[in-house]
């Protein structure tokens, strides 16, 4: 898969090469959602060089597409992902250890980095990296048939994919170390329970209900959502006074927009907005 430059009418804009991708599905709807589908079935969608090269490559053209307004990221046949491929054999390029992590890192901040709201939708199994590419989206929508493990340490490894920055932040800390130290699969009602996810979906409506959340986010202002995704992102690490300063700088950009025009007007003349994120 391949991201290159192209034209989108008047103006430049990247271009996916979707086709050509192995290990994942992609369905755009008129909408602006993208739903990306991992599609490794036979390995519970277990990702292995050619994917860790996809997804990078697909964050990197989403993050300047602007007809991309949501992501959504799924997985094949009932399962999410189920980690890193550690059967063996090597279908990419070869690097050292230390090179191949920075590789996931790149993959994983991509992911945090995006502009547009993200969401999992997790119909399955979520193990290791693949728990943790859930838990890096931005918001967590998860099948009552779904299942949550940080299972590293069962591996001989310790979390990565960002699991010891997410994992804290969404749950505590004391949490974070028991699902870390132990890597017990816990299943949707204990990962509601503790604050791990967003919403349990009955399995058979879990396609409904993101669709409807996608749709409803997909509408929004973008550029309003984006500097408020990067401000709860940066906002543990920052005091009340900078917080409040980053909040200055974002609105006073929203101010100058066409979208903030148009949904003032809308609210005087009693209609439903219609943001084109300018």
């Amino acid at each position: 898969m391949e991201a290159v430059w192209g034209r989108n009418g008047s103006d430049t804009v990247w271009v996916m090469d979707l086709i050509s991708a192995e290990t994942l599905l992609f369905d755009r709807s008129d909408d602006g959602v993208l739903t990306m589908t991992l599609n490794r079935p036979e390995k519970k969608n277990a990702a292995n060089a050619t994917m860790w090269e996809e997804l990078l490559a697909t964050f990197q053209v989403v993050r300047h597409d602007p007809d991309v307004r949501v992501l959504v990221i799924t997985g094949a046949d009932g399962a999410f992902c189920s980690g890193a491929d550690l059967s063996g054999g090597s279908d990419g390029p070869r690097r050292h250890q230390l090179a191949a992590m920075r590789h996931i890192h790149d993959i994983a901040l991509g992911l945090h980095e995006l502009p547009m709201p993200t969401i999992a939708k997790v119909n399955g199994v979520a193990a290791g990296a693949g728990c943790n590419l859930a838990l890096g989206c931005d918001l967590v929508v998860a099948s009552d048939q779904a299942r949550f493990s940080e299972i590293f340490v069962r591996r001989g490894l310790s979390v990565d994919f960002g699991g010891t920055w997410l994992l804290p932040r969404l749950i505590g800390l004391h949490r974070a170390k028991e699902l870390a130290f132990f890597g017990d699969i816990i299943d949707a009602a204990e990962a509601e329970r503790i604050g791990l996810v967003n919403r349990v979906i009955p399995h058979g409506e879990l396609d409904e209900f993101v669709a409807a959340w996608a749709t409803r986010l997909a509408g929004g202002p973008p550029i309003a959502l984006a500097q408020t995704k990067a401000m709860l992102n940066k906002s543990i690490n920052q005091s009340m006074s900078e917080a409040l300063d980053t909040e200055g700088w974002s609105q006073t950009v929203n101010f100058t927009t066409a979208d903030t025009r148009e949904a003032v007007a809308a609210f005087i003349e009693k209609r439903e907005p219609t943001f084109e994120g300018r």
